[in-house]
């Protein structure tokens, strides 16, 4: 059962979504319902929610502004509003869905079915990383299931905005939501080096460096990385 909870500074506009929510009552249970942001924040940490539906108009504070408020959450984010001009900012804080004001029924079956997709790669991710006994081995969760990848075939691993590109030997290439910063702890391997703020690499695979500012590496694969010239010296160290 899922635990959801409501933010919007509207009651009557809080009462009807939770009266639409009702029709997944099988599957989601609305643990809390808040008209203003600031109560909100103390209490929801404490609600052990999987989903916030957000207002993105409030006073006081916005809705983007109440997540940084929260500071860390791991709750998902489907955000509700009467303004459609906030699309690329809810794509930039990964929320599950952005839904317009009268919310349509279809809309909001299609957000439900996303949230469960996405609780359900978090979870099954979490389950592989517990139950893996090598730590040479990574659990990828995707859209289409849960990649075990050995980190020895892992060439270089890049950010595309809230995503993380893993381009494997054999030129395979797996997405998976997670930011690259969400990578670094588990690739705590000597061999893989963030050599800029975009791509991790693993120096296993390293052929080439041609100087520079900060230089560039070619890796086995042909692809050429520039290096930040703050992570010159290091790279140098590791090659040489």
């Amino acid at each position: 059962m899922l635990k959801a909870a409501i933010l919007d500074d509207e009651i009557r506009g809080s009462k009807l979504l939770a009266q639409k929510l009702a029709v997944f009552e099988s599957e989601l249970h609305v643990v809390g319902v808040f008209n203003e942001p600031v109560p909100a924040a103390e209490a929801i940490t404490g609600l052990g929610i999987d989903v916030l539906f957000l207002d993105v108009e409030m006073p006081v504070l916005n809705g983007f502004q109440f997540l940084e408020r929260l500071g860390s959450f791991d709750f998902e984010v489907i955000f509700t509003t009467a303004y459609d001009s906030y699309t690329l900012e809810a794509l930039r804080l990964s929320a599950v869905d952005y839904l317009l004001k009268p919310i349509d029924e279809e809309e909001l079956q299609t957000a439900f079915t996303r949230l469960k997709k996405r609780v359900n790669e978090k979870a099954s991710y979490k389950t592989v990383k517990a139950e893996k006994k090598s730590n040479n081995r990574l659990a990828l969760p995707t859209a289409e299931g849960v990649y075990i990848v050995d980190k020895a075939n892992i060439i270089r691993v890049e950010a595309m905005s809230n995503y993380s590109v893993f381009l494997l030997t054999e030129a395979k290439k797996i997405v998976v939501s997670k930011t690259l910063k969400e990578f670094e702890p588990v690739l705590n391997d000597p061999q893989f080096m963030r050599i800029n703020r975009s791509v991790i690499v693993n120096l296993d695979f390293a052929v080439k460096y041609r100087k520079g500012d900060g230089g560039t590496l070619e890796l086995s694969d042909g692809s050429e990385i520039e290096v930040s010239p703050q992570k010159k010296e290091a790279l140098l160290a590791w090659l040489f």
